[in-house]
């Protein structure tokens, strides 16, 4: 399989992701589960995904659409489309699969996945995330990840508008 073929495999339909966490479970794989907006990748993300990917098998991440960006972060987002963020996403080798989600939450998401962990950055509380109470009435983990340093999305932003 070539290169753009083993990343465009990764970007999951339901009926995909369905048939992927049946595999993953039969062979006992511990699922993590992160999600977000992932609008412009950078360091940072870089540094959360890795990390999130070490506490089990299987790194799933659930990506807002355009339209669900747009609701949450305002008419000016994203700056990347969803095509690209998905493929951006599905090419690190740490990242299993990536699927779409036009939601404000990913609450149905996560009840359709269950997984064995569901990770979020440390700027929230376990009470404050959403599908926590899916996870723990699974038997899963809910777990915080401290962010790198001086990398956010919209500190990126803000300095490509400062500098144009």
């Amino acid at each position: 399989m070539q290169n753009l073929e083993v990343i465009k495999s990764k970007i999951l339909e339901l009926p995909e992701l369905r048939r992927k966490l049946a595999v993953w479970n039969f062979f006992l794989k511990k699922v993590v589960f992160t999600n977000g907006c992932f609008d412009i990748l950078h360091l940072g993300h870089l540094d959360y995904l890795s990390k999130a990917k070490q506490l089990g098998d299987i790194l799933l991440i659930g990506l807002n659409t355009d339209d669900s960006v747009r609701i949450i972060k305002g008419q000016n987002r994203p700056i990347a489309d969803q095509h690209s963020r998905s493929t951006f996403l599905a090419s690190l080798r740490f990242v299993d699969g990536v699927i779409l989600f036009n939601e404000p939450t990913p609450y149905n998401l996560i009840n359709e996945v269950k997984p064995d962990i569901l990770v979020k950055g440390s700027d929230y509380s376990v009470q404050d995330i959403v599908g926590a109470d899916i996870v723990q009435q699974n038997g899963g983990q809910i777990i915080t990840l401290d962010y790198l340093e001086g990398y956010s999305t919209t500190s990126v932003i803000e300095k490509i508008r400062k500098n144009s």
